[in-house]
């Protein structure tokens, strides 16, 4: 004997809560099917289009049934032996809630197919994905040379320019660029970075002689010699500081952080929370149902979860219950991330994510399945490119590829179908239960970096104590008369490194106009000095958007030429190209030099 359910009855409220929170008793971890059928009758549901005077209606009974009995299928599964009462009502109310419901004619045509037979499985076409590599500071004398490189290894390139003509004059007439200014924030209009992936930030304040320079700048670009300097323009902290923290809140969810982006759920203090609602087999005439609610104590570690629960039935044919979410009012772009992460305490069964592009009702989405542990709390990833496209539970062959930087809808789904007449090996008939604590994106290792920013050797020196000024380069002695350039360089940088962007923060020394090729010596703490020519930091920079080993770090680099020497290639037998990742991979993990900074009392 065990418990079988039948129709559920309408509720007449038209309001939909997402979460309930109030007067939910503490649901209870192993409960046997027997209590948690009990326990579904005395709670109210999360949407109340499955509730009647704040109670389900299953219409429970102890009673011998050949159909009703909870077991496992591993082979063909049979459906009940007698039609159960078929909620009208509530198929209504389902539709209602989930945008606009189809046309009748889509539906007589949608249960017509559904009883035909299933199609063979088809290959899963590969997701193709694609990005933009945004270039600030592009018209510099390194973001030229970077956007000419990145050009050249063909990469989609588009620079962020103050000045059009400058820039169609320097980069060329088919540039794509945006014009806007990293110091002005309303500047920054989103779609500006649609499509960004990978960012090379080469934005500085101008430099030049006090004196005046020559038109194209001969005095400034030469590097090596002294001159009496000033700032020309916009001081440091309106361009190093305010315009890297513009910058970063306008580039951040586009390229990624590297613990993901939080969909739904509770994580610490944060809860993002998602209109979801039941969608059962009772649009095809079942008597399954469901509902997803929120159990104040029920998480792993005590705290809040959501929790997808009901009891599935393959009554009238039926067979699967699930909870998706409406359409969100702007799709969500995860277009950085390589899938889907959720916590969840598992039951033993096999489960379905669904995901869909498209705003259409009927439609298909794009699947993955996973199986769970029975009592365990355990992290379940879903990569995108495992998706397949399911249309009414069969693959569509000719479906376009997934789209993560279009998501409209997420599901998740208990049923006794798999895909192309396939059946879940690990369907149970009964009640259910699946907490799910949070659902997040994720970046699959190993992370490169999402964001190259060059700021300056010396940042960490002008209030380094016990360090002999007149020995410094002119910038570190000249810090202060120089509206604290190095300062805000270090607070840019600051910002960066606790932004969660995967990121590689590069520190030439004096930059000079010399060709690359020269051997190089990368370092960290913040102590070298030398020169460094600017195509030389080009090349590193392009280099590290592919390189794990340069993820997250903070380096120093000069060339092993003195300033007493001018290095020149020969055309005809240039330096061989260099593999940067062999450097790379010397650098460490945390080591920016303001480690001598905080041994002293003076702030930064």
């Amino acid at each position: 004997m065990e418990y079988c359910a039948s129709s559920t009855k309408l509720f007449s409220s038209s309001s939909v809560p997402v979460r309930n929170l109030q007067g939910i008793p503490p649901l209870k971890n192993g409960l046997s099917k027997r209590s948690l059928h009990a326990g579904l009758s005395s709670l109210p549901l999360a949407n109340p289009f499955l509730q009647l005077d704040n109670t389900i209606h299953t219409g429970v009974s102890l009673r011998d049934s050949s159909w009703c009995t909870s077991r496992t299928y591993k082979g063909q599964i049979y459906a009940a032996t007698s039609k159960q009462g078929w909620d009208f009502g509530r198929f209504l109310k389902t539709l209602f809630f989930f945008n606009k419901p189809p046309s009748p004619l889509e539906f007589i045509q949608s249960l017509a197919e559904k009883l035909t037979g299933q199609s063979a499985s088809e290959p899963v076409k590969k997701m193709e994905s694609s990005g933009v590599v945004l270039v600030t500071g592009a018209t510099g004398g390194v973001g030229r040379r970077v956007v000419g490189i990145l050009q050249k290894k063909g990469f989609r390139v588009r620079a962020l320019v103050r000045n059009e003509e400058k820039a169609r004059r320097m980069l060329g007439p088919d540039i794509e660029l945006v014009i806007a200014d990293v110091t002005k924030d309303t500047s920054l209009t989103p779609e500006y970075f649609s499509g960004v992936k990978k960012v090379i930030s080469v934005v500085s304040v101008i430099i030049g002689p006090k004196e005046g320079d020559t038109p194209d700048r001969a005095k400034y670009s030469q590097g090596i010699r002294f001159f009496e300097p000033e700032i020309k323009g916009d001081p440091p902290e309106m361009v190093d500081y305010i315009g890297m923290r513009n910058l970063i809140n306008a580039v951040k969810w586009s390229v990624g952080v590297r613990n993901g982006k939080l969909l739904f759920g509770f994580e610490g203090d944060s809860y993002r929370e998602l209109p979801w609602g039941a969608l059962d087999d009772v649009v095809m005439g079942g008597v399954s149902e469901s509902a997803f609610l929120i159990d104040p104590i029920g998480g792993e570690n005590g705290g809040p979860t959501g929790i997808f629960r009901g009891i599935v039935s393959t009554a009238n044919n039926g067979g699967f219950t699930s909870i998706r979410t409406r359409n969100f009012s702007v799709p969500e772009d995860l277009s950085a991330y390589d899938g889907l992460e959720l916590h969840l305490k598992g039951d033993g069964r096999r489960y379905k994510l669904i995901l869909r592009t498209s705003s259409d009702w009927d439609t298909v989405g794009y699947t993955a399945s996973f199986d769970t542990s029975e009592g365990q709390w355990q992290t379940i990833r879903v990569s995108f490119s495992s998706l397949r496209p399911i249309f009414r539970a069969r693959t569509v062959s000719d479906a376009p590829p997934f789209d993560p930087s279009n998501i409209v809808s997420l599901q998740l789904m208990f049923s006794k179908f798999e895909y192309d007449g396939k059946l879940n090996p690990s369907f149970v008939e009964g009640p259910f239960q699946l907490p799910v604590s949070s659902i997040r994106t994720y970046i699959q290792d190993p992370v490169t970096p999402r964001f190259v920013h060059v700021s300056s050797a010396g940042v960490t020196r002008p209030d380094r104590p016990g360090l002999d000024l007149s020995k410094q380069p002119p910038a570190v002695r000249l810090n202060k008369e120089l509206g604290s350039i190095l300062t805000y360089k270090l607070k840019g940088e600051d910002l960066l490194r606790d932004s969660g962007i995967p990121y590689t923060i590069v520190r030439p020394c004096a930059l000079t106009e010399e060709p690359a090729g020269a051997d190089i010596i990368f370092d960290q703490g913040d102590n070298i000095m030398g020169k460094i020519s600017r195509e030389e930091v080009a090349c590193i920079c392009v280099a590290a958007l592919d390189s794990p080993q340069a993820c997250d770090k903070t380096f120093e680099v000069k060339s092993v030429i003195p300033f007493s020497e001018t290095f020149t290639v020969d055309p005809e037998n240039p330096p061989p190209e260099k593999d940067y990742d062999v450097c790379f991979r010397t650098l460490k993990d945390g080591i920016t030099g303001k480690e001598m900074l905080e041994r002293s009392p003076v702030p930064v």
